[in-house]
């Protein structure tokens, strides 16, 4: 019988050190290594194996995965490189175990953000083909006309990313306000989208990522509840894995 073996980046991400796309750019760096050696891409670890990343060991045990919602505050930043950016999210949430953000929220924005130690959910959430739903509420600087609701609805082309926009749905909730839900996750979209038909955002929160509610006050997290979770395995059960 053969030895078990998985794929490195899938070891890491298993063992909740970071998400598969994370642990590629590691193992490129040189910064992974497998029983003192440093591996190439695609190399698979062996039951037996040491593997380290800057020095550390890294176990990958069967342990009660992490996972929270977290309704982050205007000014935090959606990043796990705590020595570099002072106003990390991670600094922040202080929590006792290590967890990563799944995606990003802008710096400038408020709302809902998963976190967690189960690298293996991040990729399936994040990458648009699989058509997860994200929701926002944004207020505007000038009143929300219905040439702006069809036109943000339709698809706006974003010449800097060299992208044109999925079609989405938009609803208009006061004079300033509106509600949009997005299966895409491109830089600043929303705020790209508004300036292209001339518009500023003057506040951005999401609400809802998937079928995640946030039910926090600013600043506060929670556990994701059994029945939270099951639904959302469920729904990721035919999703692409890989970005």
């Amino acid at each position: 019988m053969e030895p078990t073996s998985t794929r490195l980046n899938k070891y890491l991400s298993e063992a909740g050190h970071c998400s598969r796309r994370a642990a590629d750019k590691l193992i490129d760096e040189g910064r992974v290594t497998i029983n003192g050696v440093v591996p190439e891409m695609g190399t698979k670890v062996l039951e037996g194996d040491e593997v380290k990343v800057d020095g550390t060991t890294i176990l990958n045990e069967a342990k009660k995965r992490t996972y929270i919602a977290f309704n982050k505050p205007v000014g935090i930043v959606c990043t796990t490189d705590t020595g570099v950016e002072k106003d990390n999210i991670i600094d922040y949430i202080k929590y006792p175990t290590r967890i990563f953000p799944i995606g990003r929220l802008d710096k400038d924005s408020e709302g809902l953000i998963l976190l967690t130690d189960d690298g293996d959910i991040v990729n399936k959430i994040l990458r648009a083909s699989n058509n997860h739903e994200k929701e926002y509420i944004v207020t505007v600087d000038k009143p929300i006309s219905q040439t702006f609701v069809q036109r943000m609805s339709a698809g706006i082309p974003l010449e800097e990313l060299g992208k044109t926009t999925k079609s989405c749905n938009v609803e208009k909730l006061s004079t300033y306000e509106f509600k949009i839900v997005l299966t895409q996750g491109l830089n600043r979209q929303i705020r790209r989208m508004c300036e292209y038909l001339n518009y500023e955002v003057q506040s951005l929160k999401r609400t809802r990522i998937m079928n995640i509610h946030q039910q926090c006050e600013v600043g506060a997290y929670r556990d994701l509840t059994e029945d939270e979770l099951n639904t959302l395995n469920e729904t990721l059960k035919h999703s692409k894995k890989t970005l």
